[in-house]
């Protein structure tokens, strides 16, 4: 994946300088002048890591991580100031900030800070499409298929199953053999894993 980084700040100069920055790293950088400009926009961005300027005119870094998390935008997101106090601080990382950095920002720590939000970006990214496939192999199970899993995954044994659907232990066993062969497992570990995937939330 390309390693996408969002810088929203109201400086030029500042922009300009940490974009020049990120760049020389190997960084895919866009900067905007304003959060306005960048809520526009996230929608049909790819997922990035953000740098925040905390004091903005009309929206502020802090009101923009809020907006972003009410659209489901939740990437990793590090916040600069150059007025910054602990309050803010509190505040940036209950909205899901990653890592707070006081202007002049220190290039180590702020290309060490992307790096991580890059790697969380990827874990996030694992996670869906290990759900996606979950959701896959389930949608593709009949409903009576989906009922023997959704007990195998609660622990049943087969009897308990049989009993509870008021089928023969025999009617079960051929509904797991069945599930078993579209999850490409015999394993009951397994095909419990992809049924708590897929009821998990997004």
């Amino acid at each position: 994946m390309k390693n996408y980084v969002y810088l929203v700040d109201d400086d030029e100069a500042v922009r300009k300088a940490l974009t020049l920055l990120l760049e020389t790293v190997g960084l895919n950088v866009r900067s905007f002048g304003s959060p306005e400009i960048f809520l526009n926009q996230a929608a049909s961005l790819n997922p990035g890591c953000l740098i925040l300027d905390i004091r903005m005119p009309a929206i502020s870094g802090l009101k923009l991580q809020e907006k972003l998390r009410e659209h489901g935008i939740n990437w990793p997101t590090v916040v600069i100031s150059g007025h910054g106090d602990i309050e803010a601080c509190r505040r940036a990382f209950r909205n899901g900030a990653m890592d707070f950095l006081s202007k002049p920002v220190d290039e180590h720590d702020l290309i060490d800070a992307i790096q991580k939000g890059h790697a969380e970006l990827e874990a996030q990214e694992q996670v869906s499409a290990e759900r996606a496939e979950a959701l896959a192999l389930v949608h593709h199970l009949s409903s009576r298929e989906q009922e023997v899993l959704g007990m195998i995954a609660k622990g049943l044994t087969t009897k308990q199953i049989a009993d509870a659907l008021s089928l023969s232990p025999r009617t079960v066993e051929s509904h797991r053999a069945a599930i078993a062969a579209k999850a490409g497992t015999s394993s009951a570990a397994e095909s419990t894993r992809y049924w708590l995937e897929a009821q998990a939330g997004p």
